[in-house]
C-alpha cells in the first residue's frame, strides 16, 4: 500500500483516473516519476488556461517572491492588488464598457459563488434562487444546492434550499422553450414557486456535458430578468478567462450580468483565487460581512496580472480561434464518424464528445483511460460520465494539441475495433 492509499482520504478523485505520479510539468506536458510524458487535456480542470510554468507568468512571480514583498496580507492595500486592479480595470473592463466593483473571495470559485448568492438575497429581500438542470457550481452547501447533480448532494441529505431548477436548453432544444417555460412559471400564480432574488447559469455548462448555450437564449434570459427585477449572476469560473475565445464567455451575446464570478485561471499560474465582479450600484456589503482569512491571495494578484499581460503579449484570443477551428474540425471530420450515435458539442477550447446514445454507459471511461494508456489525460463530464470533455491549455502548441488529438482518435478507433462501441 502506498501513502497515498494509506494517509489520504477517500474522497481523493482524479488520481483514480490518472493512476499516475506526477513531478514536473511544462506547457501543455506533464511528467510522471517514471519519465513518463503526457499531453494535458484537463488544464486543472480549467485552472491553466496558460499552460503549466508559463515562462512570463513564473518570472514576474519569482521575482516578486525574491523581492521580500507581502506574501499575505488578508484585505488590506497592497502593491500587487494595486496592479492587479488597475491592470483588469485598463485591459478588460474599461476596453469592454464594463462597470464593475471587484470583490475579493475566499481562494475557491465555490466561495464567490455563495457571496453572490448572499449578496442577491441581501439586496432582493428574497430568498429563493433559479438554477438550471445539469448545472455545477461548487461543493460548499450554498453553491451545491444550485448544482444539479443529485448524487452530489445525496450523502450530505442537503435540501434545496429555496433553489428550484429551470430547464437548460439541451435536449430540450428543438421542442421546448426554456425560457418561456420560466416566464409562464413567474407570472402563473398557481406555479407554487416565488419570484426568485437572482438566476444563476453558465454560458456553456462544463461538468453539465459541455452544453453551449445560444446567443439568443442568453439575450432572452436577460430580459427575462430584467422584465421581473432578478438578478442574473453567471458563473464563468471555468469557461471564463478566454476559455471560449473572448475572455468573458457572455460576451458573444452582448448581455452584462449582474454579477459574474471568477476562478480557477483568473491567478494564471493555479494559484487558489476567486473573484465576484458586482454592478456598483448592487455592491451592498457591510464592512467585513463577506470574509475569509486567505481572500487576496497576494502571489495570484502577481500571476493574474501577468496573465492579463501575457494575453495581450501573445495575442491569445486569435490563438484560441484559431485552434477552435481545427479542434471543431478533427472532432466532426474525424471523430464523428465512426459512429453515428456520436455527438459533438463545443465553443472556443472547450468541446465534448457525448457517447451517451452508444450503448454502454461505460464507454467514455474505457476511452479515456485508453488515452491515458497512450499518453493524454482527458477527462469525463455530464450525466454519468458520458461525454469526454477536451479542455487544453489555450496556449498549447498546434502539434502537441495535434498529437492528443491522433491519441484520442486511437483510443477511440481501439475500442471501436473490439466492438466495444455498437
Amino acid at each position: 500500500m502506498n501513502i497515498f492509499e494509506q494517509r489520504e482520504s477517500n474522497v481523493r478523485s482524479y488520481c483514480r483516473s490518472f493512476p499516475d505520479t506526477f513531478n514536473r510539468a511544462k506547457g501543455a506536458l506533464l511528467y510522471s516519476t517514471s519519465g513518463k510524458e503526457y499531453i494535458d487535456f484537463l488544464a486543472g480542470a480549467g485552472a491553466l488556461n496558460y499552460g503549466h510554468n508559463n515562462d512570463y507568468i513564473k518570472a514576474k512571480v519569482l521575482s516578486y517572491l525574491d523581492s521580500d514583498a507581502i506574501a499575505h496580507g488578508l484585505d488590506m492595500h497592497t502593491t500587487a492588488k494595486q496592479n492587479f486592479l488597475e491592470k483588469f480595470s485598463e485591459s478588460i473592463l474599461i476596453p469592454k464598457n464594463l462597470d464593475y466593483r471587484i470583490q475579493f473571495c475566499g481562494p475557491t470559485g465555490t466561495n464567490a459563488v455563495e457571496a453572490a448568492l448572499k449578496l442577491a438575497k441581501k439586496i432582493t429581500n428574497r430568498s429563493g434562487i433559479f438554477s438550471f438542470m445539469g448545472a455545477y457550481h461548487g461543493m460548499t452547501l450554498g453553491s451545491l444546492s444550485v448544482s444539479g447533480n443529485k448524487s452530489m448532494r445525496l450523502g450530505l441529505n442537503l435540501g434545496l434550499n429555496n433553489v428550484n431548477f429551470m430547464p437548460y436548453p439541451y435536449e430540450f432544444m428543438d421542442s421546448f422553450d426554456t425560457i418561456q417555460f420560466i416566464e409562464t412559471v413567474l407570472n402563473d400564480v398557481n406555479s407554487g414557486l416565488e419570484k426568485p432574488a437572482a438566476i444563476i447559469f453558465e454560458t456553456v455548462q462544463a461538468e453539465g456535458g459541455i452544453i453551449v448555450a445560444s446567443i439568443e437564449w442568453m439575450q432572452r434570459l436577460r430580459k427575462l430578468c430584467d422584465d421581473h427585477n432578478i438578478l442574473l449572476i453567471c458563473d464563468d469560473i471555468q469557461v471564463g478567462c478566454g476559455r471560449t475565445g473572448s475572455f468573458f464567455s457572455f460576451e458573444r451575446a452582448g448581455i452584462v450580468p449582474d454579477m459574474v464570478v471568477l476562478s480557477k485561471s483568473i491567478s494564471g499560474y493555479g494559484f487558489p483565487m476567486s473573484l465576484l465582479l458586482i454592478k456598483p450600484e448592487l455592491d451592498a456589503w457591510e464592512p467585513g460581512e463577506h470574509t475569509g482569512t486567505f481572500r487576496g491571495n497576494q502571489l495570484a494578484f502577481v500571476g493574474g496580472t501577468a496573465a492579463l499581460e501575457y494575453r495581450e503579449i501573445t495575442n491569445i484570443e486569435q490563438d484560441v480561434k484559431v485552434k477552435e477551428f481545427f479542434l471543431k474540425n478533427f472532432l466532426h471530420k474525424e471523430i464523428a464518424p465512426i459512429n453515428d450515435k456520436i455527438k459533438i458539442r463545443g465553443i472556443g477550447m472547450i468541446w465534448g464528445i457525448d457517447l451517451a446514445n452508444c450503448g454502454d454507459l461505460s464507454f467514455a471511461k474505457k476511452i479515456t483511460s485508453r488515452c491515458f494508456d497512450l499518453g493524454l489525460i482527458v477527462e469525463k463530464v455530464g450525466r454519468n460520465d458520458t461525454v469526454i470533455k477536451i479542455l487544453p491549455p489555450l496556449n498549447i502548441d498546434i502539434s502537441i494539441l495535434q498529437q492528443g488529438c491522433k491519441i484520442l482518435k486511437e483510443a477511440f478507433e481501439y475500442n471501436y475495433h473490439l466492438n466495444e462501441i455498437e
